[in-house]
């Protein structure tokens, strides 16, 4: 098709005009038929999110993702560029993207008009046919609608109510392509009042004009639900004219977390050789996010974005590869102690509520990090209180004792890997402890990082004491440690 250059040669082709509703319509319809994935990459959604837009897509309606921060939905809307034909014809020169068969500007008409059949014929690729514009307060309607170019006028030596004086905003310009608007309730009301006419009616009147331009555009609008209350909202009428409203929501199991972060981690080719990140790390990472979200220091309405387990991620494999080129090692795992440097990718990224302000967000950030560990200590070991309480066999007794006895463990965070090996050679059971756990650890866990995962999750659990001052962690006996202070 795209070998026609002319009206007439389009004409003869067979080509029928159809709007981008039917045209997403029928790609999503013949997609569905053979299986094909229309949303790649977007993970957590199957059940819920992309049923619901593929039967707003299929009923031909304009679309609100409605959502926290961090839940993918714009990614969805410019994922929605498939949906749309390879290539479709224009009238060349058409600054409205005019259909040649149906055109509505007025350059397109005199155009066709003067030349009839030998009326040139552009494509247009699908990638063009997308337009996303950020709603901020200083978005104005001539921004949007569009307004009368003074220059333009002056220029051609027209009236002001010639219609070619006219300076189009960004919806006319999107005609027959997929425009998105994000953080919707930003926009002001009285701009919002100027969507009315172009989501019911399909039209849109500019400034004073007679003309009402019969738009064909599919219109797709993602809100954070907390900005109803917050900064803005979306007014009424505007909500009644959006047919279908989808919600999105934060992934709902570990695993879809942890892919999630995978598949967004922006990891250097040397980072993905030389540094390890066992899989116990991944989880304490998404659980964090996971305690971050129902945390009591955290405000829940703001939402904790997938975007902290991605930086975190990042600053995880980050703080690896830096200590191992301190040591001159090539390779090295990461650890529990190298979050300390994935905390400033934390505070940044939670809205803290009164008591968590007061707290502040170090100390908001090592809680998340502190719960995160007991889920993921618990996965694997016995809980050291429910031991005392049911009379069981201690797993730990021989780890207590040797604090007990007034002995301690001090570790570097920048420790090199054999030292750091050294270091918990030191305590008895320990080695023989994560040996016997091995087996319960997914395949390729270190027994050092299972020896620091119990470490850690006895301090935790209040059977070690620990502090940390500057790069230095040291782990006593929580008894001894307080008579020894006395």
């Amino acid at each position: 098709m795209k070998e026609i250059t002319t009206l007439g040669a389009l004409k003869s082709s067979g080509y029928t005009p159809s709007t981008i509703k039917e045209e997403m319509r029928k790609n999503l319809i013949q997609k569905l038929k053979k299986g094909e994935k229309v949303f790649e990459g977007i993970l957590g959604f199957d059940d819920t999110v992309i049923p619901d837009l593929e039967r707003a897509i299929l009923s031909r309606h304009n679309i609100l993702l409605l959502g926290l921060r961090g839940q993918a939905k714009t990614r969805l809307a410019r994922l929605m560029v498939a949906l749309l034909d390879e290539y479709v014809p224009v009238v060349a020169g058409s600054e409205l993207n005019d259909d040649p068969m149906n055109p509505i500007s007025k350059f397109a008409r005199d155009l066709v008009a003067e030349k009839g059949d030998d009326t040139p014929v552009a494509w247009l690729h699908r990638d063009d046919r997308y337009v996303e514009k950020l709603a901020t307060p200083d978005v104005s309607i001539a921004d949007l609608v569009g307004d009368v170019d003074p220059i333009k006028a002056a220029t051609l030596k027209l009236p002001y109510s010639d219609e070619r004086t006219i300076h189009f905003g960004l919806i006319p310009r999107s005609h027959r392509s997929l425009f998105v608007i994000n953080e919707l309730p930003d926009l002001q009301a009285r701009i919002q009042v100027s969507l009315f006419n172009i989501l019911q009616e399909g039209d849109m009147q500019i400034r004073g004009f007679k003309l009402r331009l019969p738009l064909d555009i599919q219109f797709v609008f993602t809100a954070n639900p907390e900005d109803y209350t917050n900064r803005g909202s979306i007014i009424t009428p505007l909500k009644d004219r959006i047919e279908s409203q989808i919600l999105t929501h934060y992934p709902t199991a570990l695993e879809i977390g942890k892919a999630i972060t995978a598949q967004e981690a922006k990891l250097t080719t040397e980072q993905k050789e030389s540094i390890q990140v066992p899989e116990i790390l991944a989880n304490i990472l998404e659980r964090m996010a996971f305690e971050a979200r129902d945390s009591d220091y955290i405000d829940e309405r703001s939402g904790v974005s997938a975007r902290l387990t991605i930086s975190g991620y990042e600053n995880l494999v980050s703080s690896a590869e830096r200590r191992s080129i301190i040591n001159g090692e090539k390779k090295t795992t990461a650890r529990i102690m190298d979050f300390w440097g994935v905390v400033p990718s934390i505070t940044g990224k939670v809205e803290l509520v009164y008591e968590g302000e007061q707290e502040g967000p170090y100390f908001v950030a090592l809680q998340l990090l502190g719960a995160a560990i007991q889920k993921e200590f618990e996965a694997y070991f016995p809980v050291p209180e429910d031991i005392s309480r049911e009379g069981v066999r201690d797993p730990y007794h021989r780890i207590r004792a040797w604090f007990s006895d007034g002995n301690h463990l001090e570790v570097l965070n920048d420790d090199a890997d054999k030292d750091l090996r050294k270091a918990f050679a030191k305590v008895p059971g320990l080695k023989e402890l994560a040996q016997e756990g091995k087996k319960a650890f997914p395949e390729g866990t270190s027994l050092d990082s299972i020896m620091e995962l119990i470490i850690f999750g006895l301090s935790e659990y209040e059977v070690l004491n620990k502090e940390v001052v500057n790069r230095k962690f040291s782990f006593k006996d929580l008894l001894a440690d307080m008579l020894g202070g006395m």
